[in-house]
């Protein structure tokens, strides 16, 4: 007999409906956002006025300004309860113990010379670190749409123009933790462990 008939098959990575429901949405609401917001932009731009820097129309979503508001403000709505929803299942499920970072993956920072080991501390401390900008980028955007209403928003970030600034920040920040996410994943499963997340 050969060896490689000994061998038992690598089992395939598989995650529950949940995660997949949970990041499923979560790609389709920020790519609405991000491309609706960036319709909303190209009204007033933060740098410049509105003679500033212009986002090309083939990377927006809306067609004009209150086209953009209205993608914007359903794709929030999906986000903010998918986020929510998430939220509440890892309470219950007890799954935020495996996601986000603890005293063990510090430790192993400083000790492990495991590169899988120190490849999950990563990635549950950027796992971790995306949950307040997430937030920011709610907070900051409700500011901006009801500032009458939320004006304690406005005032907490000194001005409007100010809210505007760091809600437009927050999205570099999400796209950089997205291909973060993405490698440190890739890296800790392979692509077989990326692809269970979403099928």
């Amino acid at each position: 007999m050969l060896a490689n008939d000994t061998l038992k098959p690598r089992k395939l990575p598989t995650q529950a409906i949940g995660a997949k429901f949970f990041h499923s949405c979560n790609i389709i609401s920020l790519f609405l956002m991000l491309t609706s917001g960036l319709q909303i932009y190209n009204a007033n731009p933060i740098f410049g006025g509105r003679a500033g820097l212009h986002i090309p129309p083939i990377f927006t979503l809306g067609g004009w300004l209150a086209g953009g508001r209205h993608w914007h403000f359903a794709a929030m709505w999906l986000f903010s309860l998918n986020l929510l929803w998430y939220g509440i299942y890892i309470l219950i499920t007890r799954r935020w113990r495996h996601r986000f970072v603890g005293t063990n993956d510090i430790k192993a920072l400083q000790k492990s010379h495991n590169y899988k080991r120190l490849i999950y501390a990563w990635h549950r401390i950027v796992y971790t670190a995306i949950i307040p900008i997430l937030l920011l980028a709610l907070l900051t955007g409700i500011g901006m749409y009801k500032p009458s209403q939320f004006s304690w928003i406005v005032d907490m970030f000194g001005s409007w123009q100010a809210l505007r600034v760091v809600h437009f920040a927050s999205v570099p920040m999400v796209i950089v933790f997205v291909v973060i996410h993405s490698i440190l994943g890739r890296k800790a499963g392979g692509e077989q462990l990326t692809e269970s997340m979403f099928w």
